[in-house]
């Protein structure tokens, strides 16, 4: 019999990719390239690797199911947000804490959001897993860079049609008071707002596989995040989790925070393999 082999699959979107400039479509407005808005370096062949592993086995997995970062323009964690103390404009990669709010070095554009921006980074912070990082504007909702990179979903595409099923997507982010790295929740959930809560719904189709292999962008973000958080509800079962590490790769300036949490997933009983060696394991499990 089958085992029940899950692909998880974090964030495959243009915006994370650092696509080759032949890969780049043209914006009929402006008459240039489109480019990704933050390109994790390595992004692009690790997706080319991770839509070989789906093609050559796709026979021997059950169910893949794909997250979406899913922004608008104006959010909390993207330039459009905020303005500085002088006026001037707030650079992407810039950290803002509460302290940098009530000192009035940074605020929101608007100000009748600033009550409610503050007590967001103070309960980001209480939290203590992240401070806000002012992102470029990216997986903008509609856009190119929202999209999934062609090759990875040219391949799941021949899976759903040998399989007849369906990919199931989890869109992530669309509130704009909150960062939702984790595919499972928002960093500070929203009781009034559904789709920040706890996604009851992935957890239960991952506690129904035998195996869960994960791949996506960014090893030091929503990767990171979502295992984090999958891993300390399945508990024991944290094992049954598998890292393909050679299809993730981390934000630049980011690497220690990935094998950091490489590290802590280890110790909690999470598996680790290369690409090749699930595609040798799915063809195991289609010959079954």
């Amino acid at each position: 019999m089958k085992d029940r082999l899950h692909l998880l699959v974090i964030d495959p979107q243009n915006d994370f990719c650092d696509l080759p400039p032949e890969s780049l479509p043209i914006d009929t407005e402006t008459g240039r390239a489109r480019m990704p808005a933050l390109p994790v370096p390595g992004a692009h062949d690790n997706m080319l690797r991770l839509a070989q592993l789906i093609e050559r086995g796709r026979a021997g997995l059950a169910a893949i199911t794909v997250t979406l970062d899913s922004h608008h323009r104006y959010h909390v964690a993207h330039p459009t947000f905020w303005v500085a103390g002088d006026g001037g404009p707030v650079m992407p990669f810039t950290e803002i804490t509460a302290a940098d709010v009530c000192a009035a070095r940074f605020l929101p554009r608007d100000p009748r959001g600033r009550e409610r921006a503050l007590a967001y980074l103070d309960a980001l912070e209480a939290a203590g897993r992240y401070r806000l990082m002012v992102w470029p504007v990216h997986c903008e909702i509609g856009t190119w860079g929202h999209n999934v990179h062609d090759a990875v979903r040219n391949a799941y595409n021949r899976w759903e049609d040998a399989a007849l099923g369906v990919v199931a997507k989890v869109a992530k982010g669309s509130n704009p008071w909150t960062e939702h790295y984790s595919a499972v929740m928002a960093e500070v959930p929203d009781a009034g707002e559904p789709d920040t809560l706890e996604n009851r719904q992935l957890l239960a189709s991952l506690r129904d596989a035998d195996r869960v292999y994960i791949a996506g962008e960014a090893g030091s973000h929503c990767v990171k995040s979502t295992v984090e958080h999958i891993a300390e509800r399945f508990g024991a079962d944290a094992s049954k989790l598998v890292l393909i590490t050679d299809c993730m790769s981390p934000v630049q300036g980011f690497e220690a925070q990935q094998q950091d949490f490489f590290d802590r997933m280890r110790a909690a009983g999470v598996g680790f393999a290369q690409a090749s060696d699930v595609v040798q394991e799915l063809l195991v499990n289609a010959g079954r």
